[in-house]
């Protein structure tokens, strides 16, 4: 027996690879100047990013401004068009043009501002809204004023009223 454990060191062994060799070194760690222990701890340093410390104060939230107070107006739908409509009903007779002179609104006292005829006996107008009431009266062809007061209708307001000549 003793013959063949010679043969057997005799014979040539495989060759090891460096990181096998380095890793099961005949030295001692301790020989070699650092700790297995240590030297993951340095690889573990030097790979990880520095934890940010926490800060024992919570961030404050964002203040919302208070809301304002609602204020009492006229009810407007924004976008939406407001209009003063003025309907006259007369017969004017065929032919004939029925006009409006005033203030507010676009009317002018000096030049009429002609109705559009919707039916025989119907004239109707519409003005775009302003700040104060419209104030008018109707004419014949721009030329014969209706009888009577002048009317006034508000501001975005319709008026029905049957003139007369």
């Amino acid at each position: 027996m003793k013959k063949i454990k010679k043969a057997a060191k005799s014979l040539p062994s495989a060759p090891k690879s460096n990181a096998k060799a380095k890793a099961k070194s005949t030295k001692p760690t301790a020989a070699r100047g650092i700790s297995r222990k240590s030297k993951k701890t340095a690889l573990v340093k030097v790979n990880t990013p520095a934890k940010k410390r926490r800060t024992s104060a919570a961030p404050t939230p964002a203040t919302k401004p208070a809301p304002k107070p609602a204020t009492p107006s006229a009810t407007v739908v924004v976008g939406a068009p407001v209009f003063t409509t003025i309907t006259a009903r007369i017969d004017i007779g065929f032919g004939n043009a029925l006009y409006l002179r005033g203030e507010g609104a676009d009317l002018s006292w000096d030049r009429g501002t002609l109705m559009n005829c919707i039916a025989d006996n119907c004239w109707s107008l519409e003005l775009p809204a302003s700040t104060r009431p419209v104030i008018f009266k109707f004419l014949v062809n721009d030329l014969s004023w209706s009888a009577g007061q002048d009317y006034v209708v508000a501001s975005g307001d319709t008026l029905a009223i049957t003139p007369t000549f």
